[in-house]
Order: structure tokens, then C-alpha cells, then sequence
């Protein structure tokens, strides 16, 4: 994979240190200064200057073209900018990212991890070749389907769906052949029956962060009718609880409450009370989506009060390893947000991203846009709070390669429109059209 970013912009770095002598915050102030001179709005920081200089940025705002023109003396050309350079662009669904904006981890390493990743998900039947048709299939077959899932996760947490989804479908389609041509005892059936059902889960996961939902309720129906075939509950409640989510992100609000409590009821007896509250957490985001704060709340209480039960060894599945108490934390500053409560909603999303540490990177800058959002629109709008939260966001690029994750920022986009007069708003914009190319 290519890195397609600009080269540093050396001219006016040696502008800065050379002849002005300045640090990048000493040169982000004799910019803001300058123009409070000229009667130009700016809030010129200094990781804007980085950006300028590191080539993020093809050409500044207009306000800041004057700006620097009135400072230095010289042209936008004579100052190393390039008005023309596909060196930002991003096509999501193609794969090309811009600059890698997270310190120690370069594309090729990236790329490296993806094709990993994607060998991992190959799946050949013990003792057989690639081109042949599967002849027994064992239980080390099996096995290679269920570590197929725990790459597939793994995978998904710290970087996205993008890069796996389609040898994930391969292996499915492997798997499926497997089911239908390969020979199996009977007690081995039902467990591969029961793998390639999970399997379909994580496919029609990468499906739904992809953006592609009806591949994705396809998916999950799917493992939703080999669940009921190997009589597996577990498989059956992961299945209803993946179509809750769906509906919600659908907007089809009791579509989700059905399917959530269809969930909590096959797993009842399951013996895992942070499965049902995961679930539970499902229902109040219907719930939530449908405008019932009273129904909502119960939901979350309970959802609450079943995770404070702690896990239980043998009966929580291994999937269930995203649902930390940062994931709850999230999921009900998701519900609040829909229940149009924005304080409580940001403090929810602040605290999921704090408590999720260093670990699942796409859910932390979801919940990250989330926080941008929430302080964007909520009662008393706090728009600087807002950006500094959307700039926390664009660092997750390209690193994170998700198609929610590009809805999310366009959503922050959205609401940060209302406060382009806030300079540090209008930085913020200014970067994330220059990242993403829009």
C-alpha cells in the first residue's frame, strides 16, 4: 500500500526556525496575533502549524493565505504550499487512505498486519489441497474455523473491517463447502454447523461496519438458522442480539426491542449475566431510538445491575471480551444521546473512551466522534470542546478503516457546521476535508 501524503512543506518550517526563530506554539500566536491585527478571524494552534509543515495540508483557508501573506511577505507558493495534490485524498471503499496520523505505525505495517490477518482466514481441511473438494473433516477443521472468527475480531477491534471482509466471505463460503461436501461424524457436524454459524456473526459484522447492511441481515440470518439446526443457544442469542443492533442502525426502533428480548430469553438459562446485560443494553437502545425514556432507563438499570454481576467462566463466550465496562459506559451514552440527553450522553461517551485505555481502537474514536457530537449539539453548545474531541477523532485515520467510523465523521461535520465562526471549528473542517478528501 502507498503512502500518497504531500512531502514536508520545508519552506515555511525554515521560515519558522530559521528566520523567525520561532516554536511552532510561538509561530501558531504571531499568526493569531497578526490577524487580530488585520481584523481576521483565527485560531491558529500549533498543531495546525504541524500540519502546514508536515504537508497535511495542500493550501490554508483564505483567512490564513492573507494572514501569512501580511506576515512573511511572500506568496502561498513562495511558502512551500501546494494548491493542487491528490496527496490527501481518501476513497473509503477502495482502500486508499491519507497520511498516517498515528505516532509508530506506518502503512506497511498495516498492510502487513491485514495480509496477516487474511492468510489467517484461509481455510484448507486437514490433509487435503487448496483445489480439492474437502473429503472428512475433523476436529481440527473445526478448530480452524473458530480461529478464523478469533482473527476476524482481533483483527476488527484495532483496525476496521475494511481489510478483511472479503477473505472473511471466502472462508465462509470455504466453510459452507465443508458442511455441504466434506464427511463428518455427527457430533462433529453439529460443531462445525455451530462454527460456521459464529463465523457468519463475524462476516456479517465486517459487513455492517462496512456499510453493506442488508449483506449483513443476510449474514445473520444465516447463522441464526444454523444456530436453531445445532440447537446452540448461545450462537441463537449472539444472533438476535447482531440483528437488534442492526434494526437500531436502521432505524426501525421495535424491530431492535423484539430482537433484543428474543435474545435475552434463548440465553436465560445460559448461565451469563454479562451476555444478558449486553442484551438488555440492546433493548434500551431500541428503546432509546423509539423515545421511551421510562422503558429505556428500566433497561439500562437492569442492564447495569446484570453486568455487576461479573463474569462467569465457562458460560461467557470468547466474543464477549468487547463488552467492558467502557463498552457499557458507551452504550448507554448512546441511548442517551438518542433519548436527547446530551450532557449525560458526552460524559458517557468521555468516560468510554477513558476507560477503553489502549484497547479497541475503533470503538474508542466512535465513541470519540460521539463525544464531539453530543458537546456540538447538546443545550449549551461547547464548540471548542467539540473540535478538540473531533481532532482526537481524524488521529485514528488511516489507522482505523471503517465505513461507521467515516459516517461518524461526517455526522461531527455536520454538527460542527453551526459554529464555523469558532475558529478552532473552522480548523477543524478545514482538516477533515483536506483527510478525506471531500
Amino acid at each position: 500500500m502507498a503512502d500518497h501524503r504531500n512531502p514536508p512543506n520545508l519552506q515555511l518550517r525554515a521560515l519558522r526556525e530559521n528566520e523567525l526563530q520561532m516554536s511552532r506554539t510561538e509561530f501558531a500566536k504571531l499568526v493569531v496575533d497578526t490577524g487580530t491585527e488585520m481584523g481576521e478571524t483565527a485560531g491558529c494552534t500549533a498543531r495546525l502549524v504541524a500540519a502546514w509543515e508536515d504537508g497535511d495540508v495542500d493550501c490554508p483557508r483564505s483567512n490564513y493565505r492573507r494572514i501569512l501573506t501580511q506576515l512573511t511577505g511572500r506568496t502561498m507558493h513562495e511558502l512551500g504550499f501546494q494548491r493542487t495534490s491528490s496527496a490527501l485524498v481518501r476513497q473509503s471503499s477502495a482502500g486508499t487512505y491519507g497520511p498516517d496520523r498515528q505516532e509508530g505505525d506506518s502503512v506497511d505495517r498495516r498492510a502487513f498486519l491485514a495480509d496477516s490477518a487474511g492468510a489467517a482466514l484461509s481455510l484448507v481441511p486437514c490433509g487435503s489441497r487448496p483445489e480439492k473438494v474437502p473429503g472428512r473433516v475433523g476436529v481440527a477443521d473445526v478448530r480452524a474455523v473458530d480461529q478464523a472468527v478469533t482473527t476476524i475480531y482481533s483483527h476488527d477491534h484495532d483496525h476496521g473491517s475494511t481489510a478483511l471482509r472479503r477473505d472473511a466471505s471466502t472462508a465462509l463460503h470455504t466453510a459452507y463447502q465443508w458442511l455441504k461436501d466434506g464427511t463428518y461424524s455427527e457430533k462433529t457436524g453439529k460443531r462445525l454447523r455451530s462454527a460456521t454459524g459464529h463465523l457468519s456473526i463475524a462476516a456479517g459484522w465486517l459487513s455492517y461496519d462496512s456499510g453493506r447492511a442488508a449483506d449483513a441481515r443476510s449474514l445473520y440470518n444465516e447463522a441464526l438458522a444454523a444456530a436453531r439446526i445445532a440447537d446452540d443457544a448461545g450462537l441463537e442469542g449472539h444472533a438476535f442480539g447482531c440483528l437488534s443492533l442492526l434494526a437500531k442502525a436502521s432505524g426501525r426502533p421495535r424491530e431492535a426491542i423484539s430482537a433484543a428480548q428474543g435474545a435475552q430469553s434463548v440465553v436465560r438459562t445460559y448461565g451469563s449475566p454479562r451476555l444478558l446485560s449486553l442484551f438488555a443494553m440492546r433493548e434500551a437502545g431500541g428503546w432509546a431510538l423509539l423515545g421511551d425514556r421510562s422503558a429505556a432507563d428500566k433497561a439500562i438499570v437492569a442492564a447495569h445491575h446484570l453486568y455487576a454481576q461479573g463474569p462467569r467462566e465457562g458460560a461467557d463466550p470468547a466474543w464477549l471480551e468487547f463488552f467492558t465496562v467502557a463498552e457499557l459506559a458507551g452504550l448507554e451514552a448512546l441511548a442517551r444521546a438518542d433519548l436527547a440527553q446530551h450532557e449525560r450522553a458526552a460524559a458517557g461517551a468521555e468516560q468510554a473512551v477513558l476507560l477503553h485505555g489502549d484497547h479497541f481502537a475503533r470503538n474508542r474514536a466512535l465513541y470519540q466522534a460521539d463525544v464531539a457530537i453530543q458537546h456540538a449539539v447538546r443545550g449549551r453548545p461547547q464548540p471548542e470542546a467539540a473540535a478538540e474531541a473531533a481532532g482526537r477523532v481524524l488521529a485514528y485515520l488511516p489507522g482505523v478503516r471503517s465505513d461507521r467510523l467515516l459516517q461518524q465523521l461526517h455526522n461531527v461535520n455536520s454538527a460542527l457546521q453551526r459554529h464555523t465562526a469558532v475558529p478552532a471549528v473552522a480548523d477543524w473542517i478545514e482538516e477533515y476535508r483536506a483527510i478525506i478528501g471531500t
